[in-house]
């Protein structure tokens, strides 16, 4: 049995089925009901919304695979899969052209007030000077985490007359055409945008933060669509209070569970979405009607390719 925990695409249960598994799919499915359902699974799609520790593991003596639709794996206990022989598979490059154009769109809205004119409009009011947009063109982009997500911004950036600096915390030799290495101290000394493109971790939880706002000496434009936990928000307001950036673009937050906020959080929030320089949009960079295919296709190509199902 397969357990889908997550909406997919219909393509991936049909070739599933085809193949002759029994696929349960529970998109809503919680935690609770995911250990008493996950006992015959052999198979586990699963996303971002639900955990999955060593009770889901152990609660699933026939487990091979646990297949992650998407990007970034600090919700699966890989270690301990590792240790019970259950492969875990993940899809980046099923949406990381989805994540590069929208980080794309929103530096362009960001940096043309696109959004923020848009809605002057739908309020009666024809502003232009004050709505007098930025060009990218001739400006250094600093790319923090050169995966796939980051490998497919600077593709989507090619086209336009920018100085790319790239800096991967476990990763060099990247540097080309495209993109030139930096280190970190660098991107903040020179960028004229910051993009965030790392896995959530241990060395990447609130990279972003104070100490990080305060070494930045061009006022970049922030753009992160990675996870919400790699800025840290209290350092960015401070640093929008203080003229430290220009802006924000955010596709993420640190808490996405609106109706779990705590006050500060919702201060917060108001904070953010009252500022005519701040973009936020609801976790949705990956999620373009192609990447739902794509990261579909993705999967299945990797459990045939090790002989998975």
């Amino acid at each position: 049995m397969i357990l889908i925990t997550a909406k997919v695409h219909p393509y991936l249960i049909e070739t599933f089925q085809k193949q002759g598994n029994n696929v349960i799919y529970e998109p809503e499915i919680s935690y609770d009901e995911l250990l008493l359902l996950v006992k015959e699974a052999k198979g586990l799609v699963v996303t971002t919304r639900l955990k999955i520790d060593k009770a889901v593991i152990n609660a699933a003596p026939s487990l091979q695979w646990i297949g992650r639709l998407g990007s970034g794996m600090e919700l699966i206990d890989t270690a301990y899969a590792a240790t019970k022989n259950v492969a875990c598979i993940s899809s980046p490059e099923g949406n990381r052209n989805a994540v590069g154009e929208h980080a794309l769109g929103m530096l362009l809205s960001l940096t043309n007030k696109i959004a923020k004119s848009s809605g002057e409009i739908k309020k009666g009011k024809w502003v232009r000077d004050e709505n007098r947009g930025i060009e990218i063109s001739g400006k250094t982009i600093g790319i923090i985490g050169y995966g796939n997500t980051g490998e497919a911004f600077a593709k989507v950036l090619s086209g336009f007359d920018v100085a790319m600096l790239g800096y991967d915390i476990n990763k060099t030799g990247f540097g080309g055409k495209f993109i030139r290495e930096a280190d970190l101290e660098q991107i903040c000394r020179y960028a004229d945008v910051i993009s965030f493109h790392v896995p959530l971790s241990d060395d990447t939880k609130h990279m972003a933060n104070g100490v990080f706002f305060d070494k930045l000496e061009n006022k970049p434009f922030i753009i992160n669509t990675s996870r919400g936990n790699v800025v840290e928000t209290t350092a960015l307001i401070n640093a929008l209070q203080n003229g430290k950036i220009k802006g924000a673009a955010l596709d993420v937050l640190e808490n996405e569970k609106l109706e779990t906020l705590s006050e500060i959080e919702k201060l917060q929030l108001d904070f953010l979405l009252n500022q005519d320089n701040v973009l936020i949009t609801p976790h949705i960079a990956g999620y373009s009607n192609e990447a739902f295919l794509k990261m579909s296709e993705v999967l299945l190509t990797k459990l045939l390719q090790l002989k998975l199902f």
